[in-house]
């Protein structure tokens, strides 16, 4: 079994060997096969340079530099289809979801799951740092709402970023995926349910990021790409089972 680990980037030089190192550390210990790609979305510090630093102490890492920016949908969608694994999981730059949560996952792709996500919001997940009622709660409708527009009725957590497919899934879902920013997530989930494959949630340590604020218009902006994406359904954009 080979495992690929695709981590997006756009300015991350402060964080990505920590990340890199970290990941690292952990698959050399495994006894399975495993490659890591970084895709850096038009960086303009140096994240790329960084990534190169770390190639010779790294083993199997590689970059793909990306001279402008498209947005994360773009780039986990060009690692994805890149990589060569057996299973192939992206997770964010800032290591907010260690890369041992993956031990989760082969379970379930060993029983017969083609997508498993990591969830904040099912029970066994532990949020250390708790958000604001206000966040929560904002959080909750927003959610219903995604859910009554994308029809991903009981996944209350599609933003998660340590999401995993099998080889099979990736290349019938990610071909399929045109959605590059904010709603890139809920596209992946909805085209995999179209073509009937598995999903399964499982729980995640998170620790939030008191620092982050939830801004008005990318919510807005994510909205209106649900919409996109229920649109897309209903004209038959996306293949079905």
């Amino acid at each position: 079994m080979k495992l690929s680990v695709i981590i997006p980037s756009f300015n991350e030089e402060a964080r990505i060997a920590k990340t890199l190192r970290a990941v690292d550390a952990y698959l050399k210990r495994q006894d399975y096969d495993y490659e890591i790609l970084v895709v850096s979305d038009g960086s303009k510090d140096t994240t790329c340079d960084v990534v190169r630093g770390l190639e010779e102490s790294i083993a199997f890492l590689r970059l793909i530099a990306n001279k402008e920016n498209h947005g994360k949908g773009f780039v986990v969608r060009q690692g994805m289809l890149e990589a060569t694994g057996d299973v192939r999981l992206f997770m964010d730059a800032d290591n907010a979801t260690t890369i041992d949560h993956v031990e989760r996952m082969f379970p379930h792709f060993k029983s017969g799951a083609d997508v498993v996500i990591c969830s904040r919001d099912i029970p066994g997940s532990i949020v250390a740092v708790s958000q604001s009622l206000f966040r929560r709660r904002l959080g909750d409708v927003f959610n219903l709402i995604v859910q009554t527009f994308s029809g991903l009725w009981g996944l209350w957590d599609t933003q998660c970023g340590f999401k995993a497919f099998s080889a099979q899934a990736t290349l019938a879902v990610f071909k399929q995926a045109r959605i590059n920013r904010w709603a890139f997530d809920v596209e992946l989930l909805v085209i995999a349910k179209l073509l009937g494959y598995k999903i399964v949630e499982v729980p995640v340590t998170w620790v939030n990021d008191p620092h982050s604020k939830v801004k008005f218009s990318g919510m807005v902006k994510m909205l209106l790409e649900v919409m996109q994406i229920r649109w897309n359904v209903i004209t038959g954009k996306y293949e079905k089972k």
